[in-house]
């Protein structure tokens, strides 16, 4: 896949972002690292990649008005995975997914998640290993998966290769509506997931795959050898973290 097609979500959940006040903005996409913001130096490492074509996901007028030429604004929603579905349903497939917020995103960190899928997956997932994020930032605390073949950090990195991903983001939807309800998750993603990761018996590939079938699609994990991918401006301490590795002193 040469040129490709790119989605950025860049929605809110409503209230005050406890980033965006801390950087004194109205929008996490609004805050300045290096001298651009976070929603420009985005579209800008998309570009670098190879996209040809990239939508963003947002309702906020302010952020809106920075897209510039070329880039298509799509209504957010109530939630990230319905914002997926509707950027998909927009924008078509394949589709790569990512998040205003990954303020330290590298072309080359995308290219290795796109060359790297395998070619009869639906959907795919970027994932970096615990030793590969530690090595590259000793200081960042991120949340990681555990497997039996080690743990794992998302990278706000996906991506939508066939029109039957839709079912994956499906079921995400499904996931996120019952997220204070355990039963109902353990229902939607089936005893045999639930168990195995408890028991620790399920290594990364075989979690998704098996996340993957509960869907209906092929679904499939691709590791990272950029640490830094895994770190993206959740909380005032990953800010300052990216000022330091940007904007150092």
């Amino acid at each position: 896949m040469t040129g490709f097609t790119a989605l950025v979500l860049a929605g809110s959940r409503g209230g005050i972002d406890p980033v965006a006040d801390y950087a004194g903005v109205s929008h996490k996409g609004l805050i300045v690292l290096g001298g651009e913001t976070l929603l420009a130096r985005v579209l800008k490492a998309l570009r670098g990649a190879g996209a040809t074509r990239i939508g963003v996901s947002t309702n906020d007028e302010t952020l809106a008005g920075q897209l510039g030429g070329g880039v298509q604004r799509i209504a957010s929603t109530v939630s990230p995975s319905l914002s997926v579905r509707e950027g998909a349903l927009s924008m078509g497939t394949p589709l790569l997914v990512t998040t205003v917020d990954h303020a330290l995103l590298q072309p080359e960190w995308v290219r290795q998640f796109i060359d790297h899928t395998p070619a009869d997956a639906d959907i795919a997932v970027l994932l970096a290993p615990e030793a590969v994020v530690r090595e590259a930032a000793p200081q960042t605390k991120r949340t990681y998966l555990k497997f039996r073949d080690g743990r794992y950090s998302s990278c706000n990195l996906f991506l939508l290769r066939t029109a039957k991903s839709l079912a994956a983001v499906d079921l995400w939807r499904r996931v996120e509506a019952h997220r204070k309800q355990p039963w109902r998750v353990a229902l939607l993603l089936g005893p045999q997931m639930l168990l195995g990761y408890a028991l620790g018996l399920l290594t990364l590939d075989g979690a998704i795959a098996l996340i993957g079938r509960r869907a209906g699609v092929k679904a499939a994990a691709v590791r990272t050898p950029y640490g830094l991918a895994a770190v993206d401006v959740d909380k005032p301490s990953d800010l300052d973290l990216v000022r330091s590795l940007v904007e150092p002193s």
